[in-house]
């Protein structure tokens, strides 16, 4: 039973941070119903963004099918409303307006409502109602111009910053802290959450160096972005990776007597006029090794290492394994719910449902009798 047991949350299916969030809240214990297109019943997921909603992502939750096209859908759903917690939404500003769900449509029936909305540049502004994804938010917000090597285009770095950091990570806390508010108060509210906002927040440290004067705007001139000697990743020999982040002179020294370097010669480890010397001197040792031999030298010590390793190294890799840090779920290799909690565990309570698996079951649950399933069934109204 995790933390948020006893939570009941509706969600409006979506891709990528909106189920994100759904699948945190999951595995913390809230009770998920997924809303689904009754079009989608019995449709196999094959297009990636099909599989991103109903694969991994939608672990954890039931899924009803109602078509909110349809008034007797939405009166379904609002029915639903007043007996949850909270709701994730992650469509385009004023389409659930104009489905007739807007934010005080919903409060009106649950006054302690907590509704979550999900976009990437926020319910308004300049860009509200303009397409866009992951690296559109990162390179508006700041974050993008400085990822990547220095006389190269900046690197997208997969779709985890504003997707799943600043998206849908910050959604679940926003909705968290809305439902503390709301049981203390007895006012629920709505959580803006813009993907463009959360990568901004993301880059706090950076954007307070640069009003210190300390940030050089090139890429991989600062001491986390690669500029620096002992924070990187270098190659090995047998043309594999590993990564150093010894920024602190005592780890920095360990790392060089486990090397069997000179510490005289990388005096000045904060001078940043020698980091490139210094890291092209750690380039070449590293490259005169393969990865097993730096792995069985620095792993587990204070010389700030890791190897890099591929999504399938990870999972094998002794220390995940031992922390169970990934769980098979149904055949499919996946990360185990985070973080972790003395009491109230966190835990994958079901695999992904198929669209409209539960809709009997749910619509049982809130009190609809079999004559009026079968009368919404018969309207195509739920599937």
């Amino acid at each position: 039973m995790g933390p948020l047991s006893g939570i009941k949350i509706i969600e409006l299916a979506g891709i990528g941070p909106a189920p994100f969030c759904a699948m945190l809240l999951s595995d913390l214990g809230a009770d998920i119903i997924t809303i689904h297109r009754p079009s989608l019943v019995g449709v196999e997921p094959v297009e990636p963004v099909a599989v991103m909603t109903q694969g991994t992502l939608a672990r954890g939750r039931r899924s009803m099918a109602i078509d909110l096209k349809k008034p007797d859908g939405i009166a379904v759903l609002l029915d639903m409303i007043s007996e949850c917690d909270a709701m994730i939404e992650g469509f385009r500003p004023g389409v659930m307006e104009r489905l007739g769900l807007a934010p005080e449509t919903c409060l009106k029936r649950n006054p302690s409502f907590v509704y979550g909305r999900m976009t990437g540049w926020g319910q308004d502004g300049p860009y509200a109602m303009a397409a866009g994804h992951d690296i559109n938010y990162l390179a508006l917000s700041g974050v993008l111009a400085h990822v990547g090597r220095r006389e190269e285009r900046p690197v997208a770095p997969l779709n985890l910053v504003a997707d799943f950091g600043g998206g849908g990570m910050m959604l679940a806390m926003g909705i968290c802290a809305a439902l503390l508010a709301a049981r203390t108060s007895g006012e629920g509210q709505v959580v803006d959450a813009a993907m463009v906002d959360g990568s901004a927040i993301l880059m706090t440290m950076m954007y307070e160096l640069m009003g210190r004067g300390r940030w050089d705007n090139r890429r991989e001139a600062n001491m986390n972005d690669g500029g620096a000697h002992f924070y990187g990743v270098y190659e090995t020999s047998d043309g594999k990776y590993v990564s150093v982040a010894a920024m602190e002179p005592k780890f920095f020294e360990e790392l060089l007597q486990r090397m069997d370097l000179d510490l005289t010669d990388f005096c000045g480890q904060w001078d940043k006029a020698k980091w490139p010397a210094a890291k092209q001197r750690l380039a070449d040792v590293f490259s005169t090794k393969t990865r097993q031999h730096w792995c069985d030298l620095l792993e587990g010590t204070d010389a700030c290492f890791a190897p890099v390793l591929s999504m399938e190294e990870a999972i094998k890799h002794p220390h995940n394994v031992h922390r169970g840090t990934f769980t098979d779920v149904n055949g499919i290799m996946q990360p185990s719910p985070a973080p972790r909690f003395s009491r109230t565990t966190a835990e994958i309570s079901r695999p992904a449902a198929k669209p409209g698996e539960h809709t009997d079951e749910v619509l049982l649950e809130f009190g609809l009798d079999a004559a009026k399933i079968m009368e919404l069934r018969a309207g195509s109204v739920v599937a």
